[in-house]
């Protein structure tokens, strides 16, 4: 069996720290978010991956190499454009050849892993498998319709008018048969090839598509908010680990890891709390759920429920929280005067402001 990730489309919902950065590397507890996706992969048994890559293809290849740190070996597959989902199967055709394969989105976030699932569909005599979950917002995703004896009856690409709440989670598993479905459809009105009508083909042409109602986590980490949650669900299950220097003026309560190199100094650490290597904490609150990146300075300020990714600066600033702080990034006071704020701001940005 081998394993199809995508890490190709375009992060809109993430702007703007995906004008310049692949969404699937956005840290969750400081680890890209695709790493839990590979990880999950090999521990189900599959080691041989194809990843399909876009416009940030380089910055993709440079994180995950040739696969080697996770016990699987990585084929790169350019796609040209976001073309959907199908269109990366069609594309994927000569990697994937005519064995079975788990479709992984790269951006998604599933505890528990992928193994019993894998399993299942092994076992059970179907041409794919997909994976449901109820959300509150189904017009947001592919939407499954059960009958009263739970078989699919219809399947959508974010309905306008949903037929029902349950989503479908970004893990699917097919075998070859999903070839001839992703050559027969035409694009939609969005413009891709979607995945749900080549299961819809299948559906329609005899091929038993199974459908399972998962109760574990599951996000589509494509918006802050999303990101947010993930991180404290994954700082939930850490353990206190102190490998930099805590000095004794530093008072640290709840599960902390601070990574070799770090260095925190008279603050107040209050866990699930991750900070990152060579990373500096000075006179600082840190709050349960914040994850700080490596190369870090953070002095004089409160930060909580965050996310600050590597090398930025976050100095002289009160109670930040519910925030996702980009790479490279200063955070510092404005000039007490005039009465007036300065602002850089990237493209789709949101910005809120006192006064």
């Amino acid at each position: 069996m081998k394993a199809l990730v995508l890490a190709g489309g375009r992060g809109t919902r993430l702007r703007p720290l995906t004008n310049t950065s692949a969404k699937q590397l956005v840290p969750v507890a400081n680890k890209p978010v695709i790493f839990y996706g590979l990880e999950a992969i090999r521990a189900a048994g599959i080691t041989d991956v194809g990843i399909i890559v876009g416009d940030t293809g380089d910055e993709v290849r440079a994180a995950i190499g040739d696969g080697g740190r996770f016990g699987i070996r990585v084929t790169y597959i350019p796609q040209e454009a976001p073309l959907g989902l199908a269109h990366c199967v069609l594309i994927a055709r000569d990697f994937l050849g005519d064995d079975d394969f788990v479709m992984y989105l790269g951006d998604n976030f599933l505890v528990g892993g992928i193994q019993e699932l894998v399993s299942a569909f092994r076992a059970g005599d179907y041409s794919a498998q997909i994976l449901l979950t109820p959300v509150d917002d189904p017009g947001s995703y592919g939407v499954a319709e059960l009958g009263r004896s739970g078989q699919i009856v219809g399947l959508a690409e974010k309905p306008d008018d949903p037929a029902s709440d349950l989503a479908i989670v970004g893990v699917y598993m097919f075998t070859a048969a999903v070839h001839d479905a992703v050559r027969a459809i035409r694009p939609s009105a969005r413009g891709e090839l979607e995945i749900t009508d080549a299961l819809q083909w299948l559906i329609d042409h005899g091929h038993h598509v199974h459908s399972h109602l998962i109760t574990g986590y599951w996000k589509d980490t494509g918006r802050v908010r999303d990101m947010l949650e993930c991180n404290r669900i994954v700082l939930e299950s850490i353990e206190t680990s102190i490998g930099g220097s805590v000095d004794d003026r530093t008072e640290v309560t709840g599960r902390v890891v601070i990574e070799p190199g770090a260095v925190v100094e008279g603050s107040v650490l209050r866990g699930p709390v991750v900070v990152g290597a060579d990373t500096k904490i000075v006179g600082s609150y840190l709050g349960p759920f914040t994850s700080i990146g490596a190369g870090c300075v953070v002095e004089d300020a409160e930060i909580e429920y965050s996310i600050v990714m590597s090398d930025s600066t976050v100095r002289g600033v009160s109670r930040i929280e519910a925030s996702l702080i980009g790479r490279g990034v200063e955070v510092t006071p404005a000039r007490k005067a005039p009465n007036t704020h300065q602002l850089v701001i990237g493209d789709h940005s949101t910005v809120r402001l006192r006064g």
